[in-house]
């Protein structure tokens, strides 16, 4: 790179080439160009005393989802510490809480698998395949648990898009640490490990004796894509990269702007996803178990601005860059920005910014920001937002409903059911188990019948695109018990409320339980409805 008076002039590629230019955006996952320039950025997560914040740096108390089942043994001999521990343990972890460090949020391949018999490549041990790598998983299910380690978000076509779930899962805990400044050889030799790991992962879940049949049956039945990245046989190159180098620039985003305690002005673009971080490490808590820390979801907040400054380097440090991916923002707040759109939003704005300092002759700090709004909203960005009254409440009244309904918020719960924001369903709304998949949340809905008779037995829910297809449902009638399955994706065929999962005898009493138990989505519960048919 060949810099002159805090400029950049030209950069020099490996291959010999070389590319000159008045302004240069780095829109890199990794930052290089960014650090090349000299530019001050950081890496890992910062102390929350650092910008008054309370979730960033280690976060035991938030780490809650994709955890281990309690009880999982973290030493290669069970019980004996000395015999030291597994690996992919931190032997230094956790580090005291809110404290920062140089840890960085796991990465993973995003799979586009098949369950097309035609088109699936079935999973294969690689070579190289250490069994020690997964002992840790295998002990989970040994410790109980049941979920599949997966989102297996559908795509067209009967493929997916694949993703970390659980305690044990594609992420592979704690072994990127080093790739932010890593050289480009040693990022391909941590891409290559990451790559080894997920292999036989797949392969372990898909076929190790040790794994529960359930689970071997159903991992087994899905494979790579033949007719995706065909080089690597399903493979794809690219590692799922969600944070690396951050800049540190005269503005740094955190969460109070993420939560709208503190302003921000002037704005180039608009954030909202949830605060979200994945586990950064895997460590030996007091009781002697293994446990993952890191993973932060905090959301409810609506949309926040974007500072210009925090794409632009300090004064002094480099005039004519920009910076729209490895923006300067905190580590929890950038686990919200993180959003490729949110990228795609903020390179526009970079680019304009860009061509308004060429045209003035001006270091990318000093552009003009009524010059740059006034353009940026002719193209359409949305530079500030307020939300519009929220509608009133549509739920469906329970006078209004013929038959003996019983509502969520009568039945006995178990595990963790979160009352949706949504102002729809029966009553009060509805609530769901939040994709927790893993079989420990249950709803007891308990009628009082007028008369012995035979009823209909009816469940109501809220559809969507991410709602579970196979939601098990328990029905103690006269005669026995009925088990049947539902589709929650499906609209309710019922009034656009309930759905019939069949008719029984009954005397003056009924039960129906509805769980969370091997499902695929989320499960959605409202209520349970019992209508006389003779």
């Amino acid at each position: 790179m060949k810099l002159e008076d805090g400029r950049i002039v030209s950069i020099a590629m490996e291959s010999g080439r070389v590319f000159a230019g008045k302004m240069f955006i780095d829109a890199t996952y990794e930052g290089d160009l960014m650090a090349a320039a000299g530019v001050s950025y950081t890496v890992g997560r910062e102390a929350n005393a650092q910008y008054g914040e309370t979730l960033n740096g280690v976060q035991t108390a938030m780490a809650k989802h994709h955890q281990f089942v309690k009880g999982v043994d973290p030493y290669v001999v069970p019980g004996d510490p000395s015999s030291g521990l597994l690996p992919f343990i931190d032997p230094a972890g956790p580090g005291e809480e809110g404290a920062g460090d140089k840890r960085v949020q796991a990465y993973c391949f995003r799979m586009c698998l098949t369950n097309h018999p035609d088109n699936r490549i079935p999973f294969a041990k690689p070579e190289g395949y250490d069994e020690r790598w997964y002992e840790l998983l295998l002990r989970n299910y040994e410790a109980g648990e049941t979920g599949l380690p997966w989102i297996n978000s559908s795509m067209p076509n009967r493929k997916t898009d694949t993703n970390n779930r659980l305690g044990f899962s594609t992420d592979f805990v704690g072994q990127n640490y080093d790739y932010p400044d890593a050289s480009y050889a040693e990022r391909e030799a941590i891409v290559k490990r990451h790559r080894l790991y997920q292999q036989g992962l797949m392969w372990t879940l898909a076929y190790h004796p040790r794994m529960p049949e359930k689970i071997r049956g159903e991992i087994s039945k899905w494979g790579m894509s033949k007719d995706e990245f065909t080089e690597g046989d399903g493979w794809q190159e690219q590692l799922y990269i969600r944070e690396a180098r951050r800049m540190v620039s005269d503005f740094v985003m955190t969460q109070n702007h993420c939560q709208h305690r503190e302003p921000v002005e002037p704005s180039v673009g608009m954030g909202a996803y949830t605060m979200d971080s994945h586990h950064v490490q895997r460590h030996v808590d007091a009781e002697g178990h293994v446990r993952n820390e890191g993973d932060v979801q905090v959301g409810g907040f609506p949309p926040y601005p974007i500072h210009y400054l925090s794409i632009v380097p300090k004064r002094g440090e480099c005039a004519n860059l920009l910076v729209p991916v490895c923006l300067s923002a905190t580590h929890i707040a950038f686990g919200s920005i993180r959003m490729e759109p949110v990228f795609m939003v903020l390179g526009q704005s970079a680019a304009t910014a860009a061509s308004l300092a060429i045209d003035g002759s001006l270091p990318v700090q000093e552009v003009d920001y009524a010059a740059l709004k006034s353009r940026l909203e002719a193209d359409g960005q949305i530079l500030n937002y307020t939300a519009p009254p929220k509608p009133a409440a549509n739920f469906t009244p329970l006078d209004s409903l013929e038959g003996i309904v019983v509502d969520d918020s009568a039945a006995k719960l178990s595990g963790d059911w979160l009352a949706s924001i949504l102002s729809t369903g029966i009553h009060q709304g509805y609530r769901h188990d939040n994709d927790a998949r893993d079989g420990k949340s249950s709803a007891v809905f308990t009628a009082s019948l007028p008369a012995p008779g035979r009823y209909e037995v009816q469940v109501a829910w809220s559809p969507n695109g991410n709602r579970a297809t196979n939601v098990p449902v328990r029905v103690e009638h006269a005669d026995g018990v009925a088990e049947v399955k539902l589709n929650e994706r499906d609209r309710p065929g019922i009034e656009g409320l309930f759905g019939s999962v069949g008719t029984f005898s009954f005397g003056t009493g009924g039960v129906v339980t509805i769980t969370n138990a091997g499902t695929d989505g989320h499960v959605v519960i409202d209520a349970v409805r019992w209508v006389k048919t003779e």
